[in-house]
Formats: structure tokens, C-alpha cells, sequence
């Protein structure tokens, strides 16, 4: 099933949207609650994040497979349970659920990232018994980890992985209309592999195609200026705050 973004309720309201990367985590740990409250206070509406699994399959709030970065010690995710997990001291909290998120901040729309292939039945899970269907957009760098999701939750929207991003962008530039499976939105750096992805013409060919453009990751005011001055329809960024400030300036 593919859903034009128009008629998705989670592309409803005022563009250019303010994506918060992994929430607001210039005074909290990223990937946290005090994170994402943090967000909500600035007024964002819009959180992207990550699931990574536990040991015993439970789809955790996580970037990074390892625990080093985030927590400074040895290990895997995948190693602990998710009560085990809640435990580990990232910064004054431990690790939450995906679950546990979208049911405490029920008013944000999520940009799930899905890290984990062993992630993926509980992500189902957690979206079907919240009833998150329409405040959900399912990604992956991983085409096959985003369609093995989608197969499983039909009704949200989703963004392309990498490799499908590379074979529009190439067929966009080569004149012919790419096959969109199931994606709504295009979630890309503003330049990959030295290459512009993001300029007045190309964003103009992307909305063309029905889909939007969210440019990753920008923290720099005129940087968010200069693209929204392009017309992309949101920025991902660690500084919401200032986004924030950009967007309703």
C-alpha cells in the first residue's frame, strides 16, 4: 500500500517541520526522556530516533548496537534485557522502550529508524497496541530491514533507505520516474559522495514525484535558512531549539 503524503495524517500541518535527532540532548543523553521532553518543551512535534533489540526482543530506545559511546562500558545492546537495560546509567536515566515512548508522549510523531533486524517483531508490536499507525514513520539505511517493517504495519508512512535514495536520485537525473515503493518522504544528507542531493531544482523534482524532503543532520542556523530557502519540508537536527527558533522566525 502507498499513501500519497497529502492524504497521511502524519505529514498534517505547517512545513518546514522540525525533526529533533534522537530528541533535544544538549542537556540530556540522547535517546532518552529527558531528551525527548526536552524537544517537547522547544515546541517540537517531530522526533526521530532509533530501536536497537534486547537480549530477550524487546525493540529499545538506541542508536548504536555497542554500549561503549552511550554508556561506557563493554557490550551489546542485544546482551541485556530490556530490564537490564533500563538500569544502565546513561547520564542520570537508562534506557526506555519504543513502546514506553510512544505511549508517554502521546502527542509527538516519530521517525523510527529500525537498526535491528531482531527489533522488527516488536516494533510491530509496540505500533499496533499503541494505536501509533498514524504518528509513525518506519526508516532504515537497510531497504530490506524498511520492507520486511512494512510488510508488517501497511498504514505508516516511511522514508527511502539509502539504496533506494540512490536509485531515485539517479533516475530523477537521468529524466525517468522511479518506482516509489511504499515511500513518502526522502530522509538525505545535503550531499553525498561530493554529490549536491539537495537544491531548488532537485527538490522541486522530489515534490514533483509526490514526496517530501527532510535534509539530515543540521545544526547550523544558516545552513536551516539556506535550505529552507530551498524548499525542503524539514530539517533533522540535534539543535531543535534553534530550529525551532529558524522555522517560527
Amino acid at each position: 500500500m502507498t499513501f500519497r503524503v497529502d492524504s497521511h495524517p502524519y505529514f498534517e500541518g505547517s512545513r518546514p517541520r522540525v525533526f529533533a535527532h534522537r530528541g533535544l540532548h544538549t542537556e540530556r543523553p540522547e535517546n532518552t526522556r529527558g531528551a525527548f521532553a526536552a524537544a517537547l518543551a522547544v515546541g517540537v512535534t517531530y522526533i526521530e530516533t532509533d530501536v536497537v533489540a534486547s537480549r530477550d526482543g524487546v525493540a529499545m530506545i538506541a542508536h548504536d548496537l555497542k554500549l561503549d559511546r552511550v554508556a561506557g562500558i563493554r557490550g551489546r545492546v542485544g546482551d541485556f534485557t530490556a530490564a537490564e537495560l533500563a538500569d544502565i546509567d546513561l547520564g542520570g536515566e537508562g534506557f526506555f522502550t519504543l513502546r514506553e515512548a510512544l505511549t508517554e508522549f502521546p502527542t509527538i510523531r516519530f521517525n523510527i529508524d529500525v537498526k535491528d533486524a531482531r527489533a522488527i517483531d516488536d516494533v510491530v508490536a509496540a505500533i499496533t497496541e499503541t494505536n501509533a499507525n498514524d504518528r509513525v514513520l518506519v526508516s532504515s539505511f537497510s531497504a530490506r530491514r524498511r520492507h520486511a517493517t512494512l510488510a508488517r504495519l501497511p498504514k505508516v508512512a516511511s522514508s527511502a533507505a539509502s539504496t533506494e535514495f540512490l536509485r531515485i536520485f539517479a533516475a530523477i537525473r537521468l529524466g525517468n520516474t522511479p518506482p516509489l515503493p511504499q515511500i513518502q518522504a526522502l530522509q538525505i544528507p545535503a550531499s553525498a559522495y561530493g554529490i549536491p542531493t539537495v537544491t531548488a531544482e532537485l527538490v522541486e523534482k522530489y515534490h514533483r514525484l509526490g514526496l517530501e524532503v527532510h535534509v539530515w543532520t543540521i545544526n547550523d542556523e544558516t545552513a536551516m535558512r539556506r535550505l529552507i530557502g530551498l524548499g525542503v519540508d524539514g530539517i533533522v537536527t540535534d539543535r531543535a531549539d534553534i530550529a525551532m527558533r529558524v522555522v517560527n522566525s
